[in-house]
């Protein structure tokens, strides 16, 4: 091809192209116009729908607000109709069906507090006020339930019924319990207080045990109702006096210094015996029992169950703790000592329970009768010691003894000590609330000066008798009975084998001096042969006559 042709065709095609970006730029400007076009008529569309766009957004809130108005009617109609079904239930009243009750007041307290916190309509406080009236009523018809229920089930408890709650060991038997006659002839076994330590006690049934859950769930609502002192009140009044019914029944009763003074000694043993019987009853069944039915009833409210529980046995304690104060406060006199001891054994015994019964604050008054109590008894008993001491010092008696035999105040002191013996461990407790000195020591030093004071005494005695052998005769069988007896007695461990061979040795004496006095008179009307065959005769007699007891 030549350069001419190429050249046409390279025009050709520039034409052809110039021609094609003419168009292309024709098209360009009718499409801008046509978008501008568009532009425009949107933005009047835009504009001609903007109030419909206002419209159904107004509507949509409507919508929600109509949606929300009737979800919070419903609301309300439902607290209506559970109001209206509480009602129903509350002027029912509680008898057919408590629990149905219980639940209608705790909805209807509900309620109140939902209108309380809702006053979104104008009969708001009407019906706040109709609420609270009828709660008001049915707190009213409550009390009333809980003082039936209180008291139908609260009966005094029959003394067959505590003792059979009672250990067997400590269960009445066909003799009244307490010391009978002599107040040294009977022997007192620490081993009875061993076994107590182990003994079971079974709380009796004062409320039976289904009516207890009823009685708190009426108390809760009752305090919950802002009606704790008539809570207070009605239990208070009916388990104190049903208490104190119990105790009477059991055989407890008030008792002054001037009665107890009044009474002969028989009867008064039997009493402090049937006293002793009386309160390890009382506190380890009765206030026990009473204080289980306390706390089940009144559990969740401590301060008004300890104040209550204070009010209920407060009158009680103080009658059962009335007669041992009367006791401790007479007149001393030796044969009271072992029944102190007892009653003091009886106060220490107690003492763990009451120290849990009456362990709160509200209680502490009849935690410190009972302390004190247990202190005046201690102290009474160890005066009592010491009044026995004098007296057995000081004994004027003048029973004779004829033949020089032992003397009944002999039989009587080392009857006593023996007695005193089988206290051991609580006289050793009784010496420690006062002194800190060791309490064997101390027991031993109380007997030995007792013992001491009845050979003074028996010294005086022997001076009545005119003839000196029967002075010597008396004073060997005395201290000889008396060493004889230590000897077979716990008496001989705290007293010591030297006391013992001191006292032997002067048994010895006594004898020998009998046997020199009484031989001197023989001499005189004896001769040589006659004395010799004399001698040996008495010597084989005179030691089984010579220590016969009267």
């Amino acid at each position: 091809m030549g350069v001419p042709q190429a050249m046409e065709a390279l025009t050709e095609r520039a034409a052809f192209v110039r021609e094609s970006l003419h168009k292309s730029q024709t098209i360009t400007d009718s499409m801008v116009a046509i978008l501008g076009s568009f532009d425009h008529r949107l933005s009047a569309l835009e504009t001609a729908m903007r109030p419909t766009q206002i419209r159904t957004h107004s509507i949509r809130r409507a919508h929600e607000n109509i949606d929300k108005t009737l979800k919070a009617a419903d609301v309300i109609l439902a607290q209506f109709d559970l109001a209206r079904k509480a009602e129903a239930k509350i002027l029912r009243g509680p008898h057919e069906d408590l629990e149905s009750y219980l639940e209608a007041i705790d909805q209807l307290r509900r309620n109140v507090n939902f209108f309380t916190n809702n006053k979104i309509f104008k009969s708001c406080d009407g019906v706040l006020n109709h609420a609270n009236n009828l709660l008001a009523k049915a707190i009213s018809k409550l009390e009333d339930e809980f003082r039936q229920i209180l008291t139908n089930y609260s009966k005094p408890v029959e003394p067959d019924r505590l003792f059979d709650c009672l250990p067997n060991s400590l269960r009445p038997s066909s003799e009244p319990p307490g010391h009978q006659g002599d107040p040294v002839s009977k022997p007192h076994s620490e081993h009875h207080h061993k076994r107590l330590e182990n003994a079971v006690f079974t709380l009796p049934t004062l409320i039976p045990p289904r009516v207890l859950p009823l009685l708190h769930d009426l108390a809760q609502q009752m305090v919950q109702a802002g009606h704790q002192q008539q809570l207070f009140r009605i239990y208070r009044d009916t388990r104190a006096s049903v208490l104190e019914q119990s105790l009477r029944k059991l055989g407890v009763e008030r008792l002054s210094k001037d009665d107890v003074q009044k009474m002969q000694w028989e009867v008064l043993e039997a009493k402090i015996g049937n006293w002793i019987h009386f309160v390890r009853i009382a506190v380890k069944l009765l206030l026990s029992a009473e204080k289980k039915i306390c706390d089940q009833v009144l559990e969740g409210v401590d301060s008004l169950r300890d104040q209550c529980f204070a009010e209920v046995t407060a009158n009680s304690m103080a009658v059962l703790l009335s007669f041992g104060e009367a006791i401790a406060k007479s007149k001393r006199s030796p044969e009271k000592l072992f029944v102190l001891l007892d009653m003091y054994e009886i106060m220490r015994e107690i003492q763990p329970e009451v120290e849990t019964i009456f362990g709160s604050k509200a209680c502490v008054e009849m935690r410190e009768s009972a302390v004190s109590l247990t202190k005046r008894l201690a102290q009474t008993a160890q005066e009592t010691f010491v009044d026995f001491e004098e007296a057995v010092e000081k004994d004027v008696t003048k029973t004779a003894v004829q033949d020089g035999t032992v003397h009944p105040l002999t039989s009587y002191v080392i009857n006593y000590v023996k007695f005193l013996f089988d206290y051991q461990s609580t006289l050793k407790l009784l010496f420690q609330e006062f002194d800190e000195t060791d309490p064997d020591a101390l027991l031993a030093s109380i007997t030995t000066r007792i013992m001491q004071a009845l050979q003074t005494n028996l010294d005086g005695k022997s001076k009545q008798y005119r003839d000196p052998a029967l002075t010597q005769l008396f004073l060997m069988n005395n201290i000889h009975y008396i060493v004889r007896s230590v000897r077979r007695s716990e008496a001989k461990d705290m007293l010591g084998d030297d006391w013992v061979q001191i006292h032997r040795r002067i048994v010895q004496q006594h004898a020998n001096q009998y046997k020199r006095v009484s031989w001197a008179k023989i001499c005189r009307f004896c001769n040589v042969l006659q004395f010799r065959e004399l001698h040996r005769a008495v010597e084989v007699a005179l030691t089984p006559v010579v220590f016969q007891e009267q």
